[in-house]
């Protein structure tokens, strides 16, 4: 999730922005569980400050000052479209190119030698530096049958969507990528753009990206997938919904799919419909 970042005068205390906003336990309470129902999200008692400090620009946008007036304008109007900056505010977007870099190996491998189209899910798109390693990945390993390759880039968070969908990141990000796949994957901005990469169109036309919620009762997205990453997400559910997406993801995983988590996620214990094939990495289990 994006931060917030503000101005202060330079004769205010620190710490003065807080006061002209009230954020009582009810209110903390409430915000909790309507994250809850929306989204899936538990958080814990100690996020309280993220919380006040990611939702007082919302409550500053309408001109309020007490998180409770916030909350019941929220509540009184369920379709309201304030609600998708609500969940934006309180979702987690913390991504680099190839993170857990020894999944993109095994990706490779299992599509390798796959005859016909082949077509990968990213449950967690963010900013998009994921499904772009993706894609790249798909693209090394594929040769010239990349153009059958398609992943299917999806995420709650609307405002990480569309930096997702633009493509352009800071030139020290994509830096850590070596020299061969900048020139492969990357045009360098110049001018008002200097300092800025963007990813190369042929990769981006291979990325598509869809508003989902995995806590929504349909999906969008169709199968059957080769692979399905969902990495760093489940971490904020607790176990009975873990369970629910789970049992969810293996209809649309090919016979042989694989299922690929974060480093702190363990689903061996909360789902019959995987087994461990290796490091945080899932295979569909028979049935």
């Amino acid at each position: 999730m994006n931060g917030i970042s503000s101005w202060e005068s330079a004769g205010q205390p620190a710490g003065a922005l807080e006061k002209d906003l009230e954020l009582t336990e009810s209110d903390f309470a409430r915000i909790r569980e309507l994250i809850y129902q929306r989204a899936g999200i538990v958080l814990a008692e100690h996020k309280r400050e993220m919380v006040y400090s990611r939702l007082a620009k919302r409550l500053r946008h309408h001109g309020l000052t007490r998180f409770g007036d916030y909350l019941a304008r929220l509540e009184r109007q369920p379709q309201a479209k304030e609600w998708e900056a609500f969940t934006n505010a309180l979702t987690t977007n913390l991504t680099a190119f190839f993170r857990e870099a020894h999944h993109f190996p095994l990706l490779a491998e299992q599509v390798r030698d796959r005859p016909g189209p082949i077509r990968v899910w990213c449950a967690a798109a963010s900013t998009g530096e994921e499904p772009y390693s993706i894609a790249m990945t798909l693209t090394e390993a594929l040769g010239s049958r990349a153009s059958q390759a398609e992943v299917i880039a999806t995420d709650i968070d609307t405002d990480a969507l569309a930096r997702a969908r633009a493509g352009i990141y800071p030139m020290e990000q994509v830096r850590k990528l070596d020299e061969a796949r900048i020139k492969r994957f990357f045009l360098r901005g110049n001018g008002r753009h200097a300092g800025m990469a963007k990813v190369r169109p042929e990769l981006a036309d291979r990325v598509h990206f869809e508003s989902l919620n995995l806590l929504a009762p349909g999906w969008s997205v169709t199968g059957p997938f080769d692979a399905i990453f969902c990495r760093n997400v489940m971490i904020y559910f607790d176990k009975a919904t873990q369970a629910r997406i789970l049992e969810r993801f293996a209809p649309l995983l090919k016979p042989d799919g694989l299922l690929f988590a974060g480093h702190s996620e363990n689903f061996s214990y909360i789902s019959e419909a995987f087994r461990l094939r290796g490091q945080t990495v899932y295979i569909k289990a028979p049935r």
